[in-house]
């Protein structure tokens, strides 16, 4: 029951991202899709015991590869399909708690927080660029640099 739930919060959530900004209407079911596969990677992961930064390192990578597939069959900019897909990863509330406990001068907690926080961030930014990485290696490149012009 819990997986379900995670399954349907985690698509709804990606897909009112989609809604909330505007995206064309026929990208809503397949961001919704990303965000979701990604959460379930996320949650599997953590609910296995692997952690919260590993589950979001593969999670983020999945959601880039999901996005650059979509975005070449659907022809439309990767950045609509890989934003709407972190949406559910984002630690927005560990910043949220980082900064009540500045404000409540607990700057213990309030540093603990900040670095788990900018952690599970790094995470999602080395996610989605190891994937473009990847999707470079495997590509064949457009440009000869050793033919081009000096």
């Amino acid at each position: 029951m819990v997986f379900l739930e995670q399954l349907v919060t985690s698509f709804i959530a990606s897909a009112a991202f989609v809604v909330l900004f505007n995206a064309p209407k026929e990208a809503l079911l397949k961001c919704g899709l990303s965000g979701m596969l990604g959460w379930i990677v996320y949650f599997g992961l953590t609910y296995s015991g692997s952690g919260p930064i590993a589950g979001t390192l593969a999670a983020s990578f999945l959601i880039a590869v999901i996005s650059q597939v979509f975005a070449k069959r659907y022809k439309m900019p990767i950045i609509i399909f890989s934003v709407a897909g972190i949406i559910p990863l984002v630690p927005g509330g560990l910043a949220y708690d980082t900064m009540r406990n500045i404000v409540e001068s607990d700057y213990n907690t309030a540093v603990a927080l900040a670095v788990r926080a900018s952690m599970l961030s790094g995470a999602i930014a080395v996610g989605l660029v190891f994937s473009e990485v990847i999707n470079h290696v495997f590509r064949k490149p457009s440009i000869n640099p050793g033919k081009m012009r000096q």
